[in-house]
């Protein structure tokens, strides 16, 4: 009885039982109503998860661009994104956590999640919006199944179309962005639609 965390993550060769998709205690991410006009990228420092794609989109914007997380790959860091960072226009912040986990998630106008691969899920996409910040994710994998385009972010397929959803980000509204994530991806949910699947899985 397999589970896949998104339709995106279905292997063709097996059977599955449901997707559910993960939740988040919700209560834990408080709405930040206003942002600010900064950029956000928050992930592995890697490739695939598009660092250089964020660096390059903002610099188009001219918006300050604040990059959160671990360096997955050093040759990428170094290559790509280390030049970048000035402190003016990118600022590498490292891995955190706790309060400035949380606040760095509300703080921004917008995450940036141009991603390389299909990536299976998106937990960091879903904590931002739970903080009222909007998503712009490249349209692949799980993304459509995480953001509704227009309403929670915007989902794009080239750096062009990034800088357009720039430039709209103020159209969405950070407390519809919120009550998205409460409606779908919490782990009340999450947890609710595992014990109906057990429940059916023992009564068959």
């Amino acid at each position: 009885h397999y589970v896949a965390i998104s339709d995106a993550d279905r292997h063709p060769d097996l059977r599955y039982a449901a997707t559910i998709r993960h939740g988040i205690p919700i209560d834990d991410f408080q709405l930040n109503p206003a942002g600010s006009d900064d950029l956000l990228f928050f992930g592995r420092i890697h490739h695939d998860k598009g660092a250089a794609e964020a660096i390059a989109a903002a610099r188009t914007s001219g918006r300050h661009l604040h990059i959160y997380g671990i360096v997955q790959d050093t040759d990428y860091f170094e290559r790509d994104v280390l030049p970048a960072v000035d402190g003016a226009r990118v600022t590498y912040h490292g891995a955190v956590g706790g309060t400035r986990r949380l606040r760095a998630l509300g703080e921004a106008c917008a995450l940036l999640h141009l991603i390389n691969f299909d990536e299976p899920f998106g937990l960091s996409v879903i904590e931002a919006m739970a903080c009222g910040t909007p998503a712009i994710a490249t349209r692949r994998g799980s993304m459509p199944e995480l953001i509704e385009h227009g309403v929670t972010g915007f989902l794009v397929d080239s750096l062009d179309e990034a800088n357009q959803a720039i430039e709209r980000i103020n159209q969405i509204d950070r407390r519809s962005v919120r009550r998205a994530v409460a409606d779908r991806f919490t782990i009340d949910r999450m947890a609710d639609a595992y014990l109906t699947l057990y429940r059916r899985i023992v009564g068959a």
